[in-house]
């Protein structure tokens, strides 16, 4: 009999984890990726971000997968950290609706759905009709993994122990609470918890005291997936992991206190105890943003408390690309700026990227990587900032500048490339444990410094707009297409006598190009300077 239970309840909770899986795959996926985006414009405020943070739960239909989101984009600097609070907070309500469907006693049609959706799912030739087929065939897993569940327990009904054990739960609510913490970080998934607990309570084995301490419980223990999110994050990150737990644990602490009194009016709001566990998972949630929404601020102060430190967050969002002034000559100043911007991003990028080659510095190959990201979107930024001002009654030397911008973008943005290719290479490197001689370090340094400084000086002329400074360091592009001939002529010799590990080698005669190259847009950014450059007055500003 406890085989029979075992794998009933195995089976179940694995067809309803995979069904709720199954689910939020076919919903993100018909919604596009648009949840980022979603998380990162409606978020400005705090209600708004508590009513998106539901909004983007009931739509993936996981908890946890909006906090590891928000913890992303806390750590990108898209979100503040009061803004991931709002959002996390929101995201506890929304993760109840499941429950909630779930309470209602519609089993019986979880066949019809597998059926109907899976035959939609299988015929149709449309992406879109596939994905929403695909979310009520999670649906249906979800429902059937539910009753077999139930129907798994039900000898239990029977089994003192167990009994036993689920008394001693109603009459200590710790134990209720530290048992549903810890399945819930298990498992990683509040709901599988909370299915479980619906099963039991279907068959009347569990009772509302009980099931109110493993749910709560169930709130810390879904928590373990944004800590482990956070894991090897920034600073305000793993803020932002912490508020979700200190929000739950506080939350679950209040309510521990006023257990009775809470259990009492849960009674009260249906006769069926499937619909009050329901009930109680709605109304903790609810009730624990009412409570700690108005001291948000301080909430935030006290999360900044407990994990001490500042942190320089590299920002998404372009810093003065100002909406309100692209319909005026104020709007090249701000687009040259944002590209100055993007300089000084590509120049750290070029170095981290190299020092990662040449240290086998794994934190600063992921550095480059956020900072790829970055370049992307500002890059993006800037083009859909300078095509909207170009429909101004501009002058021609105006409408040149802004096409000079856009090239200028264009060539920074390709040096972020290219420093993502050296950490790749890096990143081979490290992974096979390649190591590099004396002379190839040597030569690597000598041309990298010669790079360094030639791009260094191309960003200072773009920024001090120095025609004749330019138009000197394009006469240098010479000097580095020579050093790269000669290196790479003396590393084939190297190779081929032998002293050299033929991986080595590819790895080094990339670098060397890849350095070449970047030299070339810095040659090509003083070009564009040197060709086209307005003094301030002529676009007045």
């Amino acid at each position: 009999m406890t085989i029979q239970i075992l794998f009933g309840l195995l089976g179940g909770l694995g067809l309803f984890v995979f069904g709720m899986q199954k689910m939020a795959e076919g919903l993100q996926n018909a919604a596009g990726d648009k949840l980022k985006r979603i998380l990162e414009l409606f978020t400005s405020h705090p209600v708004i971000a508590i009513l998106t943070g539901a909004a983007a739960t009931i739509l993936v239909q996981s908890s946890s997968t909006t906090t590891v989101i928000v913890v992303g984009l806390v750590n990108t600097g898209l979100l503040t950290l009061t803004q991931a609070v709002g959002t996390i907070m929101g995201a506890n309500i929304g993760t109840t609706i499941t429950a909630q469907i779930v309470s209602f006693n519609i089993y019986v049609i979880a066949l019809p759905i597998l059926g109907i959706a899976g035959m939609i799912h299988f015929l149709s030739r449309k992406k879109s009709v596939k994905y929403i087929a695909l979310s009520f065939f999670g649906f249906g897993m979800i429902m059937l993994g539910m009753n077999i569940m139930s129907d798994s327990v039900i000898p239990l009904r029977e089994y003192p122990p167990f009994l036993e054990m689920l008394v001693s739960m109603g009459q200590q609510p710790l134990l209720g609470v530290i048992a549903g913490c810890l399945f819930t970080a298990l498992i990683q998934s509040s709901m599988a918890t909370t299915s479980l607990v619906l099963a039991f309570s279907l068959q009347g084995l569990i009772d509302l005291p009980s099931a109110i301490a493993i749910i709560l419980g169930a709130n810390i223990g879904t928590c373990i997936t944004a800590f482990l999110a956070s894991i090897g994050t920034g600073l305000t990150a793993k803020r932002a992991a912490a508020a979700h737990i200190f929000f739950n644990f506080f939350g679950v602490i209040i309510f521990i206190i006023l257990l009775k009194p809470f259990t009492l009016l849960v009674s009260r709001t249906s006769t069926n105890i499937v619909r009050q566990i329901a009930n109680a998972h709605t109304m903790f949630n609810i009730t624990n943003t009412i409570i700690f929404f108005p001291f948000i601020n301080q909430f935030v102060k006290f999360i900044e408390w407990i994990i001490p430190g500042e942190q320089k967050i590299l920002e998404f969002k372009p810093k003065y690309l100002d909406p309100n002034i692209v319909h005026t000559p104020a709007a090249l100043l701000a687009a040259s700026k944002e590209t100055l911007r993007m300089c000084d991003i590509s120049l750290e990028m070029m170095r981290e990227a190299f020092d990662s080659f040449i240290d086998g510095d794994e934190k600063l190959i992921e550095s480059v990587l956020h900072k790829e990201e970055v370049l992307n979107e500002l890059e993006k930024k800037i083009i859909f900032y300078l095509t909207e001002a170009g429909d101004n009654p501009w002058t021609t030397k105006q409408h040149q500048r802004i096409t000079n911008l856009l090239h200028l973008a264009h060539e920074i943005e390709r040096v972020g490339d290219l420093s993502t290719n050296i950490v790749e290479l890096s990143q081979s490197r490290i992974n096979r444990n390649l190591k590099l001689s004396d002379t190839a370090v040597s030569d690597l340094t000598n041309m990298y410094q010669l790079v360094e400084s030639i791009y260094i000086r191309a960003i200072e002329v773009f920024r001090n707009e120095r025609i004749e400074d330019a138009r000197n360091l394009i006469r240098e592009d010479d000097i580095v297409d020579q050093m790269e001939k000669e290196y790479r002529e003396s590393h084939i010799e190297r190779l081929n006598a032998g002293k050299c590990h033929p991986e080595t080698g590819v790895l080094f005669l990339d670098i060397i190009s890849h350095l070449e190259r970047i030299a070339d847009h810095a040659n090509n950014l003083a070009e564009a300077v040197s060709g086209v450059l307005l003094n301030p007055v002529e676009v007045g500003v």
